[in-house]
């Protein structure tokens, strides 16, 4: 009976394995420059993605500041120097994102390794940052988009892994995060009313203070904010160059492109980038 019910087991594990997804691919740090981080209930596991575009520094025009501060930061880094964790705030669509995705085109083949991590897996952080720890290359550990609800505690993790824990992050992780709020975690009316003067100093409540220690953990606060009229056409130009052809950018183009950020109510890289899209798509499509 035993040798019959272990028979049918095989078999129908023979049949199950067809539709067994493959083993995921391990990651080689002198072949792949970014990874994403996904925890899981056994721990956690590093799969390699490839270069999402070609994007370049150049690319992004209007943040010069906040290109040029975390590049030296990143800089610094790679060659064993101090650096800063660095958190990137402010506006959405204002270059957060691209310029964390440039930075790694132009700095992978200096020794830059990126690992990606949701804010859903913030829990497995420390875990990640241990498994780093004894790789040759530096990574940034980077969350995109990152932000907490007042009853969210996975913040905890990054605040433990950033300057709470006995050892601290090794000399070779950094932690950058973009986010459209400066503190991460919400703010409301109500957290003033702990506020106190002593003096002429003023003192935060319990509840603003719980919320600035999270984000004060980060060393480099660099601001994004929205764009005006003249680096918004400046980049449509650049953009609708890029993706067609000098003569693209005219006077008619320079009208729509204001059409379009009014339409949207507001102006900004990502916006001018759609913008772009749209107006190169549309003349080609149209035989233009």
């Amino acid at each position: 009976m035993d040798a019959e019910l272990s028979r049918r087991l095989l078999n129908l594990l023979d049949h199950v394995e067809h539709w067994m997804p493959p083993p995921p691919q391990e990651v080689d740090w002198s072949r792949d420059v970014a990874a994403l981080w996904q925890r899981h209930t056994l721990g956690g596991r590093l799969l390699p993605v490839p270069v999402r575009d070609a994007l370049s520094l150049d690319d992004l025009l209007g943040i010069e500041r906040q290109k040029l501060a975390l590049v030296d930061n990143t800089r610094a880094f790679l060659k064993g120097l101090p650096a800063n964790h660095a958190l990137l705030w402010g506006s959405r669509g204002s270059g957060k994102s691209s310029l964390v995705r440039a930075l790694l085109n132009s700095l992978s083949g200096e020794g830059l390794r990126l690992v990606q991590v949701d804010r859903h897996d913030l829990a497995g952080l420390p875990l990640l940052v241990n498994q780093l720890r004894d790789q040759t290359h530096r990574f940034v550990v980077y969350c995109d988009d990152l932000s907490f609800e007042g009853h969210d505690d996975a913040y905890k993790a990054l605040k433990s892994v950033l300057d709470g824990a006995l050892t601290g992050p090794p000399p070779n992780v950094l932690l950058y995060a973009t986010s459209n709020r400066r503190h991460l975690l919400p703010e409301s009316m109500s957290d003033n009313e702990g506020s106190r003067l002593v003096g002429d100093e003023l003192h935060h409540g319990d509840a603003v203070e719980e919320k600035i220690s999270l984000s004060d953990r980060f060393g480099l606060w660099l601001g994004f904010h929205p764009f005006n009229q003249d680096v918004y056409l400046e980049a449509c130009c650049h953009w609708v160059t890029q993706l067609g052809r000098a003569e693209d950018w005219n006077s008619e183009a320079r009208a729509e492109a204001i059409r379009f950020a009014t339409l949207r109510g507001g102006r900004s890289g990502r916006g001018a980038w759609q913008f772009a899209t749209q107006w190169v798509g549309s003349r080609r499509l149209h035989g233009e």
